[in-house]
């Protein structure tokens, strides 16, 4: 049963598989939408343009019917008044069509947003299959859309009989009135018809938009497996990353030990912490921690300094308290400032004994750590 329940479909597409089908060009997609939006911007150009268009109509049908009768011998004239004929009907229609197209992209760009899928553009010769195009059409897929066209046939079919029957007497009317008068009413009448009739497509596309996000996240769908199998993609290995956790502490280690020699003391516990501490006056407010270490790599740390000749200085709870409390190329704690000042002159004056000779510093010892900051037994 766990092993059915793996392969079943049962998990909501994560966001790469949703990215992926983006990529191959697969969106939600509502072709009620792009009917509707189409038709309904079509029919709303018309009711705002119809007066204007009924009047370039009139002019253009009276220019074609009015020429000289020489015109009509001479088919030079005749190819440049068609070809003025076609210019004007062009320039009417313009508009009408720049708003078409605008309505034709913003349509899937609603639903689906604005994808490029060079994938899409591909051949897909599976589509060429007879036995899958048959699969299609009598999928649940083709069943909701052979509904959906029988449903939208049926209400545009009675939208448009109703407002036909309604406006019969009207258009009647339209026959007797004068070709100036008519123009304009014929078109107002036309486009206000539109507007009831693909009103009705905004039902369809209200009902089809969301069956169609559902459905295209139903075919989305991951099973478990696949949701384990992705994350493990993404996530890694965990032995690759177990590795490239190990080697990135390795380089960091390296880091810190190229920092020692350049450290102005270490101080140690003597054999459990070292932690190594430089001070620059014209750079840092207060000392910071180079190196810090605790174990084999505070031996490693004591050697580095040996060899490279920085002072070493036993000091338990100092180097407990700053291991505890001070990360790596930070400043040390305020509450640490006078015991690592006092460190601090004892470096200089071995400096300057080193240089003049004279007798040794005196080496400090009960250095003034706070309790709390001092983490550990004093035999660590």
């Amino acid at each position: 049963m766990a092993e059915e329940s793996d392969l079943e479909k049962t998990e909501a597409p994560s966001p790469r598989r949703l990215e992926q089908a983006r990529e191959e060009g697969q969106v939600p997609q509502s072709r009620e939408l792009s009917t509707f939006l189409v038709t309904m911007t079509g029919a709303a150009s018309l009711w705002m343009m119809g007066d204007w268009m009924a009047t370039r109509m009139l002019a253009l049908v009276r220019h074609a019917f009015a020429f000289e009768r020489e015109v009509a011998f001479d088919h030079v004239l005749m190819l440049d008044a068609l070809r003025g004929q076609l210019e004007g009907a062009l320039f009417m229609l313009t508009p009408l069509f720049v708003v078409l197209l605008v309505a034709a992209v913003a349509a899937p760009i609603l639903l689906g947003g604005l994808v490029f899928a060079p994938k899409a553009l591909g051949p897909n010769f599976g589509r060429l299959n007879p036995m899958q195009g048959i699969g299609r059409m009598f999928s649940l897929h083709g069943l909701v859309e052979m509904v959906k066209a029988i449903l939208k046939s049926l209400l545009v079919g009675g939208v448009a009989a109703a407002v036909l029957w309604n406006n019969k007497d009207h258009l009647f009317d339209l026959m007797v009135e004068p070709l100036e008068v008519g123009m304009p009413d014929f078109a107002n009448t036309v486009a206000f018809a539109a507007l009831l009739i693909v009103s009705s497509l905004g039902l369809l596309a209200l009902i089809d938009v969301p069956f169609q996000l559902w459905q295209y996240h139903s075919k989305l769908r991951m099973t478990k497996d696949e949701v384990r199998r992705e994350s493990k993609e993404q996530e890694g290995d965990p032995q690759i990353k177990g590795r490239i956790r190990a080697m990135q502490r390795e380089m960091a280690r390296r880091r810190m030990m190229a920092q020692v020699p350049k450290a102005d003391v270490v101080v140690t516990n003597p054999t459990h912490f070292a932690v190594a501490l430089k001070y620059d006056a014209d750079r840092m407010g207060a000392p910071v921690v180079v190196a810090k270490g605790r174990g084999e790599l505070a031996l490693k740390i004591r050697e580095i300094a040996g060899e490279s000749d920085v002072p070493l200085l036993e000091a338990p709870p100092l180097a407990r308290a700053l291991y505890a409390h001070c990360e790596l190329d930070a400043a040390i704690p305020a509450a640490l400032y006078t015991a690592v000042a006092e460190v601090m002159a004892y470096v200089y004056q071995l400096d300057a004994w080193a240089a003049g000779g004279g007798l040794p510093p005196q080496v400090p010892t009960n250095l003034p750590v706070p309790e709390d900051m001092d983490p550990g037994s004093p035999d660590e």
